[in-house]
């Protein structure tokens, strides 16, 4: 489908939006319904944006509803301009990664004025994700998903607060920041294992948090499994549970080979993901050091 009429059409309607909006300011037209005309200019912007987006001309269509978005602040309606901000950061998600997440800033901006905190926190993991996928910034991407776990836990959302801290920890501990990630795998399993529903999820996270622990060193890892066997005793019939009893003991007599089967092992009934993969591959690493140094 040809949509390069529509283009057109777009462009006319911001060159009339601009018209009006330019007449709204002069002196005769803020006399006489200098405000209704701003109304219409916004309205005409809107149209012109979603005409852009038909025709795919997403860079053109994110700043027409920024224009939306600044006339719908300099009439005082807050809610409005904030929904068209999103709606440019939307558009410039497809073309321009660092213009939707300034748009998303703007609409963060003015919700947490309103105290709107739980949509703010929303739009926190949007601007986390384009700093994940397009622009590929892990820190930033850490920073926003912390502020939006903030925001949540203000609202006594702990659920939605856990999913990005659960985020958080993945990506501190692929850096190395691991008594950071075992602070949130600790505090969310604890969380998980008073709660009937997310009980099950709890040998998870202990066992995410005693991986840090052994990357750090074994006998914190040591003193981690027991402290996680008392508080929650459902851990110690767990798979996990029995996988890193195992890498211990492996480790304990630096036994490569013992250590390359007990994960085998695990791997033929719970496929290893990318993350268990590397964390398992570093403390594997720290064996081999270690027997090279003894020879």
């Amino acid at each position: 489908m040809d949509n390069s009429g529509k283009e057109k059409e777009a462009t006319a309607l911001m060159a009339e939006a601009e018209k009006k909006m330019r007449s709204s300011q002069s002196f005769f037209g803020a006399m006489f319904g200098g405000s209704s005309k701003l109304e219409e200019a916004c309205d005409m912007y809107v149209r012109a944006a979603n005409m852009f987006k038909m025709a795919k001309n997403w860079c053109a269509a994110g700043n027409a509803f920024s224009q939306a978005a600044q006339l719908h602040l300099q009439m005082q309606s807050k809610h409005d301009a904030a929904t068209n901000f999103i709606d440019a950061g939307n558009a410039f998600k497809k073309a321009d990664p660092q213009e939707a997440i300034n748009c998303l800033n703007r609409a963060i901006e003015i919700y947490t004025d309103m105290g709107r905190f739980t949509i703010a926190a929303k739009h926190h993991i949007s601007i986390a994700e384009i700093y994940e996928t397009e622009l590929v910034d892990i820190d930033k991407a850490i920073a926003h998903y912390e502020q939006a776990a903030d925001y949540y836990k203000g609202e006594e959302s702990t659920s939605s607060a856990n999913k990005c801290l659960l985020k958080v920890a993945t990506y501190a501990a692929q850096l190395e920041q691991y008594p950071k990630a075992i602070e949130i795998y600790e505090q969310v399993g604890t969380h998980a294992m008073d709660s009937t529903l997310l009980k099950y999820s709890a040998k998870d996270h202990f066992f995410k948090a005693a991986l840090c622990h052994f990357c750090v060193d074994m006998l914190n890892a040591k003193l981690a499994v027991q402290k996680y066997e008392e508080m929650f005793p459902a851990f110690s019939d767990s798979r996990e549970y029995k996988l890193v009893k195992k890498l211990l003991d492996a480790f304990e007599e630096q036994n490569v080979e013992a250590y390359t089967d007990s994960v085998k092992e695990y791997d033929t009934i719970s496929r290893l993901d990318q993350w268990l993969t590397t964390m398992l591959l570093r403390i594997k690493k720290t064996i081999q050091d270690d027997e090279s140094d003894l020879r």
